[in-house]
């Protein structure tokens, strides 16, 4: 069967957090904008980031000293000119944020002044982190996609996934190869659609699920970036995946977050003994950056056999912790753990994609028409390990930054829209009588990177790795071509793509840094560059 729904947009928007949903309004003024969510349009990693977002408001911090912060947090692997221009943009990005709603926490000085409460996480020289109390995510999120749905020039399709990205050359079409837009899966009519789209921004987030344990929502399974890949876009740095230090350990909590700003407030990491181990290993403590805390808890854990460690904030006055980390609190409570009065447990999970599909700082990618903002991006601004509160920064900045670009490339150059995209064609395919077949594959996927590409490597748990991934990959292609696709199957074709690039560019590094560490290249070397994969 044919199918035959068409969409005509100016702009399609691939994703529905932070970045998607900021380039949606700053485009919205001067283009028909299309935003698709794969589930809910809240249901991104946006909506459950705790912390906050980084940028310079008090008079004693700087913009070199974010700066510099960032680019010692990265280990020797960030782009200076793309760190440099983010901190430069970063108060103007909140400012506009605020000017659509956003409502950060505020505190009194003591000239009876109201200015915002700047709290402090790793890596971070200065207190520069705006944040609504323990859920600055769920600020930001609501204060975006309530603009958004108010706005006659955007349209928002929930419950979308895109299934791959439409090109002038897979059509065989002359000159430049270009995006003309995407093919969609509508979850709820259970049927491709096709869109039509002289602009196209993937906005779709990282790749933690591609993990056994990951702090991510469901939907963050690397799509833009398997997308982008198959459209012939290189990635960078695929090897730098952050493990957050700290996800609560609870069996009815796989994904809970405990943000890096209750150690920034003071919270201490203890052995289930109660001793410290954080000053042992890193002059800054608890608030070292976090590839040397996760790491410090897996080597804790495995010395001692121990399931898991353990944040105390205990120490801190009852009515603060309220306060500060309401969310926190009430969900250990939930739980029967009552953080005013006895320690967290804590386990690292994968976290952050700080690699990606490669842009400049336009957000543009090697595709023309093609851009990727937020955690799809590689931009250069993480280089090989993420500063906390940099994830929502960026967001905010490079949507910015492409929506500008994408205007003044719409100005310069009309594209002619190509009238006729083949519409997606299931008539040789047929439902699938096997589908443990996709649910064994997803649970030994993300299991054997879990065990092989997790926080500590060596050059045969990767060999391993990749031995398995090959055989994956191509199970999955044949069954993705016999088979009439599904939300699972589109997912786990594009996790085990993922995957592979992770792999490869782990085994192009012989050298340990930032969130790299392997056992057999356990040195950094004088010199680095980033890891980059062409699929030509």
């Amino acid at each position: 069967m044919t199918q035959g729904v068409e969409h005509h947009t100016d702009v399609l928007v691939i994703g529905s957090g932070a970045a998607g949903l900021t380039l949606a309004l700053k485009m919205a003024k001067h283009a028909r904008v299309t935003v698709i969510a794969k589930s809910q349009l809240k249901d991104g990693s946006t909506y459950y980031a705790q912390g906050g977002i980084a940028a310079v408001f008090d008079e004693q911090d700087t913009i070199d000293s974010h700066v510099e912060d960032t680019l010692v947090a990265g280990a020797g692997l960030c782009d200076r000119t793309a760190v440099e221009y983010t901190a430069r943009e970063a108060r103007s990005a909140l400012e506009w944020l605020i000017r659509k709603g956003a409502d950060f926490d505020t505190e009194t000085d003591s000239e009876g002044h109201s200015r915002y409460h700047l709290t402090q996480e790793g890596g971070h020289s200065h207190r520069r982190i705006l944040h609504a109390a323990d859920a600055t995510g769920k600020e930001v999120q609501q204060t975006l996609q309530q603009q958004a749905r108010q706005h006659p020039n955007i349209v928002v399709l929930e419950r979308y996934n895109a299934v791959d990205l439409i090109t002038s050359a897979k059509l065989s079409l002359p000159g430049e190869n270009r995006v003309l837009g995407a093919y969609l899966w509508n979850r709820q009519a259970e049927r491709v659609e096709t869109v039509h789209a002289a602009h196209v921004v993937l906005a779709t987030g990282g790749a933690s699920k591609v993990y056994q344990y990951t702090s991510n929502p469901d939907v963050a399974s690397g799509d833009g970036i398997a997308m982008a890949w198959r459209a012939g876009c290189r990635v960078a740095n695929m090897e730098f995946n952050q493990f957050h230090p700290t996800c609560l350990f609870h069996p009815q909590a796989r994904n809970f977050l405990l943000t890096e700003a209750l150690r920034g407030e003071g919270a201490l990491l203890r052995r289930p003994d109660g001793s410290r181990f954080m000053p042992e290993v890193h002059e800054r403590a608890e608030l070292a950056p976090r590839d040397v805390v996760a790491r410090a808890i897996d080597y804790e854990m495995k010395k001692l056999g121990a399931d898991c460690m353990f944040l105390d904030i205990s120490h801190k006055p009852a009515e603060f912790i309220k306060k500060h980390f309401p969310t926190i609190y009430d969900r250990c409570l939930e739980l029967g753990i009552d953080i005013t009065a006895e320690p967290i447990p804590v386990v690292p999970a994968a976290h952050y994609t700080c690699g990606g599909v490669m842009t400049d700082l336009n957000g543009a990618t090697d595709l023309p028409g093609l851009y990727a903002i937020g955690e799809v991006a590689y931009t250069g601004l993480h280089g090989a390990n993420r500063m906390a509160s940099n994830s929502l920064l960026e967001c905010l900045v490079f949507a910015r930054a492409a929506a500008r670009h994408i205007n003044q490339s719409r100005a310069a150059q009309r594209h002619p829209e190509v009238t006729a995209l083949p519409r997606w064609d299931d008539s040789q395919v047929t439902n699938s009588d096997e589908q443990v077949v996709i649910a064994h594959n997803w649970h030994e996927l993300r299991l054997f990177m879990w065990d092989y590409v997790g926080i500590v490597r060596t050059d045969k748990r990767l060999q391993r790795a990749l031995r398995r991934v090959e055989m994956l990959k191509a199970e999955i292609h044949q069954y993705y071509a016999d088979f009439k696709i599904s939300n699972d199957l589109l997912e786990l074709r594009n996790l085990v793509q993922v995957a592979e690039l992770i792999i490869r560019s782990a085994m192009a590094r012989k050298e340990s840094r930032g969130l790299h560490f392997t056992l057999d290249h356990p040195d950094t070397l004088p010199e680095s560059e980033p890891t980059v994969l062409s699929p030509r």
